[in-house]
């Protein structure tokens, strides 16, 4: 979402950088700079060298200050032949439902992306911002492959939700993973001191030691950024400062979708 639409080559130079790290999967979505982001990515990195998913998502626009969802069907096909156009690509490896549109009945949404699955034009399906309910009301239709809710560790709305993916074994994406608080004066900071590390590092290491399902994607826009959270991988967290860390957040109520 933060490649710099206005300076294409230092998109390009960000995501070729980030393949050359062992990234293999990078997330986008038709609405980043109205389809501007999914261009620069296959500027950047078509052809795709064999073990990079490209992951897009639909049903969400973004037209002027607010993100709108919109799930008619015909709209979720629209944007899925506009995606495979802009990234290059007769198949799309992860196509996520954006935002579920409650104007739409789930199951139209849903039977549209079953429908390009298939036709051949996805491979697997996913959602975004969703409850236990909704994952499983659309599993019935067609298995879930990941889930992409707002988690970090100090928004944990989502714990019932990552549970769930845990049981079934459905990828689960945090988008936000790292909480803009964690950057100022707090425990995560004192212990990225400790450790030699960043908060940042602190953060995104705590996610991937949280869950073996976890797939955080942290976006940037900055080389340096881009580095230090690949660098993430290899922070060994100590169990102390992880439970610690994971004393943090708390459970809120069930999850409400959020529109951003």
């Amino acid at each position: 979402m933060r490649l710099p639409s206005g300076d294409p080559a230092a998109a390009h130079a960000l995501a070729r950088r980030a393949v050359d790290l062992g990234i293999t999967f990078i997330d986008t979505a038709d609405a980043y700079a109205l389809g501007r982001n999914e261009e620069l990515l296959a500027e950047a990195l078509h052809p795709y060298p064999d073990d990079v998913v490209i992951a897009t998502k639909a049903g969400q626009c973004h037209p002027g200050d607010e993100w709108i969802p919109l799930g008619r069907p015909e709209y979720l096909r629209q944007q899925a032949e506009l995606s495979l156009r802009r990234l290059r690509l007769e198949r799309i490896d992860l196509f996520q439902l954006h935002r579920i549109d409650p104007t739409v009945a789930l199951a139209d949404q849903i039977g549209a992306l079953r429908q390009l699955q298939d036709e051949g034009k996805v491979r697997h399906i996913g959602l975004s911002e969703v409850t236990v309910e909704q994952i499983v009301e659309a599993g019935r239709i067609t298995p879930i492959a990941s889930v992409q809710n707002r988690y970090n560790l100090l928004d944990r709305r989502s714990e019932r939700v990552l549970a769930h993916c845990e049981r079934h074994g459905i990828a689960f994406l945090p988008w936000l993973p790292i909480a803009p608080s964690v950057r100022s004066d707090s425990p995560v900071t004192e212990v990225a001191g400790r450790l030699g590390s960043t908060p940042a590092q602190v953060s995104l290491a705590w996610l991937l030691r949280r869950s073996e399902v976890m797939v955080p994607i942290p976006g940037t826009s900055s080389r340096h950024h881009l580095e230090e959270n690949v660098a993430s991988v290899d922070l060994d967290l100590p169990d102390d400062d992880f439970d610690r860390l994971d004393r943090l957040g708390r459970p809120a109520p069930e999850h409400e979708p959020s529109r951003t």
